[in-house]
């Protein structure tokens, strides 16, 4: 697991609009991994981010949602839940990997790779703050009282 103080991989994904987008060296930003797009969980997650936008907003952070999904189903989850936010489609989890957040998971006896719930908030290139395993449920609150 990547921790504070350690390089914050740079990538380029492709967005829910089909666009790329570059998570580069300078500012803050909150990256966060999610395993699969309209489930109960990562709809729980995202609305949270949606419903504290205005606060990231106004702190100048954006927010990037990675998951394996394709960007097809990246735009309708969007759409559904009016995101706000930039959802990153990761389709083989090579970005995930490098954040140590895509491996073998196992769900009711079926082992597969997929990607783990993890958030990272990314400084200047650095990782400055970790959360492993997050629990959906306010978690956008727990990541805002970090960048305070």
């Amino acid at each position: 697991m990547l921790s504070v103080g350690d390089d914050a991989p740079t990538f380029e994904l492709r967005d829910q609009h089909g666009e790329t987008v570059a998570l580069d060296d300078d500012g803050t930003a909150v990256v966060y991994f999610y395993p699969r797009a309209d489930t109960p969980g990562c709809t729980t997650e995202a609305c949270g981010f949606r419903d504290s936008w205005d606060a990231f907003e106004d702190r100048g952070v954006p927010v990037y949602g990675v998951s394996d999904d394709p960007v097809e189903d990246l735009a309708a989850f969007a759409e559904k839940y009016d995101l706000p936010f930039t959802l990153l489609s990761d389709p083989d989890g090579a970005v995930a990997s490098q954040y140590d957040s895509y491996g073998e998971k196992n769900m009711f006896g079926n082992t597969f790779d997929g990607t783990f719930r993890n958030t990272f908030v990314v400084r200047d290139g650095e990782v400055v703050a970790v959360f492993e395993g997050v629990s959906p449920e306010g978690h956008a609150d727990e990541v805002l009282a970090e960048l305070e």
